[in-house]
C-alpha cells in the first residue's frame, strides 16, 4: 500500500512539473511563431503594388498621395488593415489592400519604415504663423488641442500611437483633415473631434506648416 501511495505521489508531482513546463513553454512557442518582417519581400511587394503612387522609396512625388517613408510600421499596418476591412474608406486603397496578406502588410510597413523620408517645405508665407500657432499651441478659446502634443514638436509622432507627419505633402494632410471634419474619414475618433473645430483656412495653414517640419 505504501509503495502504491508513493508511486501515485511521484506521478502527481511529475504531472505537475510537466504542466508547469508546458505553461512556461507556451509563450515562448507563441513568440517563436511570430515571424520577423522580411524586408526583401516587403520591397518586392511594395514595388509591385504601391510604388506607382507612393514613389520607389516611399517618397511620393504627387501631392495627393502621402509620403510613406520612415512612417511608423504599426501605423502603416493598421491603415492597410482598415482599408482592407472597409473601416477606412478609399476605393483605390481598398482594392490594393485587398490583395495583401497580414505578412505582406507587415513586410511592406517595416521596409517603408527603414527608408529615409525626404524633407518638405512650407509654401504659404501668409499662413505660416497661423499654422505654427495651431500646431504648437492649438486654439485654447475653442478647445482645439495642439498637434504637437500627439505628433511631437518636430512631427516625428509617437510610435504605435500617432503617425509621423514631418514633411508630409500639404495637399494630402489638408485632404485628411477635411475628411475627418466632414465625416468622410472615420477611423480615428480623436482626429474627428479635433478637425471638427477647424475651418478651411486653419486646415490649410497647419497643413502647410506640417509640410515644412523637420
Amino acid at each position: 500500500m505504501k509503495l502504491l501511495a508513493s508511486l501515485l505521489i511521484t506521478a502527481a508531482l511529475a504531472a505537475s512539473a510537466v504542466s508547469v513546463f508546458a505553461q512556461e513553454a507556451a509563450p515562448k512557442a507563441a513568440a517563436a511563431k511570430v515571424a520577423k518582417p522580411d524586408l526583401a519581400k516587403g520591397e518586392a511587394s511594395y514595388t509591385a503594388v504601391c510604388a506607382a503612387c507612393h514613389g520607389a522609396d516611399g517618397n511620393s512625388g504627387t501631392p495627393a498621395n502621402p509620403k510613406l517613408a520612415q512612417q511608423h510600421p504599426e501605423y502603416l499596418v493598421k491603415q492597410l488593415q482598415e482599408f482592407k476591412s472597409g473601416k477606412r474608406a478609399n476605393a483605390v486603397m481598398s482594392g490594393m489592400a485587398a490583395t495583401l496578406s497580414p505578412d505582406d502588410m507587415k513586410n511592406i510597413a517595416y521596409w517603408l519604415s527603414s527608408k529615409a523620408a525626404k524633407p518638405g517645405f512650407a509654401k504659404d508665407k501668409e499662413l505660416v504663423a497661423l499654422g505654427e500657432s495651431i500646431y504648437r499651441g492649438g486654439i485654447a478659446e475653442r478647445q482645439i488641442s495642439a498637434c504637437s502634443g500627439c505628433h511631437s514638436p518636430n512631427g516625428a509622432g509617437i510610435p504605435v500611437q500617432y503617425p509621423r507627419l514631418s514633411g508630409q505633402h500639404a495637399d494630402y494632410t489638408a485632404a485628411q483633415l477635411t475628411g475627418f471634419r466632414d465625416g468622410v474619414r472615420k477611423n480615428a475618433l480623436q482626429m474627428t473631434q479635433v478637425a471638427a473645430k477647424l475651418n478651411d483656412r486653419e486646415i490649410k495653414a497647419v497643413s502647410d506648416y506640417i509640410a515644412g517640419l523637420r
